[in-house]
């Protein structure tokens, strides 16, 4: 954090973000979560996304990693069915 940052900078955003997701009405709860987090923000007037890079190391199917390809299918499916 930056020597100008307020110190309540990051509790005044999370709780902003907390009552916009709210406000939303989610259903999905795996992994359509986020199609359809997106898909409801972006028709919200006024409200900009931004695209931030992050870094991560994948885990392994041996090291716990629980994803298959039905999981991509449902993905497809939620951004279908939110972005129309």
């Amino acid at each position: 954090m930056s020597t100008t940052t307020p110190p309540t900078a990051p509790k005044n955003t999370s709780l902003k973000t907390l009552k916009l997701l709210q406000s939303l009405n989610l259903k999905e709860n795996w992994f359509g979560f986020e199609p359809e987090v997106t898909a409801k923000i972006s028709r919200i007037p006024k409200v900009r996304i931004y695209e931030v890079g992050t870094s991560y190391y994948d885990r392994t199917y041996e090291e716990g990693k629980k994803i298959n390809w039905k999981d991509g299918f449902r993905a497809i499916y939620c951004i279908f069915r939110y972005n129309l």
